[in-house]
């Protein structure tokens, strides 16, 4: 592995994932709007957030793609099923609403208005193709992330 195709692998695979995404908002099959999720951790200003959430999107990509690289190096092996079926990053949709400030949460009170709605239970709140258009995107981005770093 090296650290160019890493990246080179993560900034692909992250590009398909959020055109995957935003296209399934655009088309209304989820209102997930990943780029607003992660931009809200540091701002309440939406629009601000948005622009903020790409780049944090695309540096979150390029980090894990990294960190898949060496996980391949360590086992010695990689393949685009291998990176398919590596989609740990999923785990993030499963974290961030217990670590982001701004999503609400059963214990948020009347006076605490949140700027974000919580996920819920397999991401349903935000549409009932949300999960698996998220776990689509993910597979995606394994994929191009394993065969980008074996060197196609």
């Amino acid at each position: 592995m090296t650290i160019p195709s890493a990246i080179a692998g993560g900034f692909i695979g992250t590009l398909v994932l959020t055109t995957i995404i935003r296209a399934a908002s655009e088309l209304g099959w989820t209102r997930m709007d990943l780029a607003l999720l992660l931009g809200t951790t540091v701002t309440v200003n939406r629009r601000k957030a948005k622009a903020i959430g790409y780049v944090f999107q695309f540096l979150l990509g390029i980090g894990f793609a990294v960190a898949y690289g060496e996980f391949f190096e360590i086992i010695g092996r990689s393949s685009w099923q291998l990176g398919a079926l590596f989609v740990a990053t999923v785990l993030v949709n499963v974290l961030l609403p217990v670590v982001h400030p701004r999503i609400g949460t059963p214990e948020t009170a009347a006076n605490e208005i949140a700027l974000i709605e919580p996920p819920g239970f397999l991401m349903l709140n935000y549409g009932r193709n949300t999960f698996l258009i998220t776990l689509v995107a993910h597979i995606a981005y394994g994929a191009i992330v394993g065969l980008t770093i074996r060197g196609i």
